[in-house]
């Protein structure tokens, strides 16, 4: 009988931030479950230390997801280590919160904030995608025509950024924007695009946040009333490379958490 399910197990993926966090929830459960897995992070990442425990079947390649040279050394690495790409899983990403204009003062902001904001987080996540359908697209196809899987991150502040969240909430809605378009340009080539739009999860960003602030925003979460756990995410991630139905679609996974502004 013809399963539908493609596991995970024997997949090459590449994840973006995979050296903590919610990149770090992705490489852990894809590596549990069989699979091999290369983690694209900054030099100044835990990537190199994380791909240390996954063995043979893991590797570490130092990338700043901006610079074109670094993405496409490292993809080819990867063929060269595990012969394939199947899977892209996209998690680098920043976040500033400030106002373009401070009314009190009267300051204009600079651009940078806003400039590095989407560089990072939507031109390095095209940056990373680009690559990876070069990659896949030379993949046999299986046995439903398909060749491999591409997953975005984006966040909830696409939907209903809060106040400082311009820069954030720009480069997120991007990622969101070109889901269905990239689905819909790549359906002949069996190559699937999903995003992941994450509420607030326990990453590092957030773990340094004082007990008080950290049991405010779990106050907000309906149902569980906690944050998110990066294993949560990883889960997910799963569940959409090896569910072959799921494709050109955003998934919130928030806990049915709708940001107050």
């Amino acid at each position: 009988m013809t399963s539908f399910i493609r596991p995970v197990k024997g997949l090459v993926s590449v994840i973006s931030g995979g050296g903590s966090g919610l990149g770090r929830g992705v490489v852990e459960q894809l590596h549990r479950a069989g699979g091999k897995v290369a983690i694209f992070d900054l030099p100044t990442s835990k990537g190199a230390e994380v791909a240390k425990t996954l063995g043979d079947r893991g590797f570490f390649a130092p990338v700043d997801v901006r610079n074109e040279e670094q993405v496409k050394t490292a993809y080819e690495n990867v063929v060269k280590l595990f012969g394939r790409v199947d899977v892209n899983v996209n998690c680098a990403g920043i976040a500033f919160a400030e106002r373009p204009f401070g009314i009190a003062k009267k300051d204009l902001k600079p651009i940078d904030n806003f400039k590095t904001t989407i560089e990072v987080n939507l031109l390095g996540t095209y940056n990373m995608l680009r690559y990876a359908i070069k990659h896949i697209h030379d993949n046999e196809f299986d046995d439903m025509k398909q060749r491999g899987v591409i997953i975005n991150t984006a966040s909830i502040a696409a939907f209903e950024g809060q106040a400082g969240q311009a820069a954030y909430a720009a480069s997120k809605g991007g990622i969101v924007s070109m889901t269905l378009p990239l689905a819909r340009d790549y359906a002949n080539d069996g190559i699937r695009f999903m995003c992941i739009a994450p509420g607030i999860f326990d990453t590092p960003l957030l773990s340094t946040l004082p007990a008080k602030v950290k049991a405010f925003l779990n106050a907000l979460v309906p149902n569980p009333n906690r944050m998110g756990n990066p294993e949560e995410f990883g889960a997910l991630a799963q569940h959409i490379i090896e569910n072959r139905y799921l494709n050109g679609e955003v998934i919130r996974i928030d806990g049915a958490l709708r940001m107050p502004p």
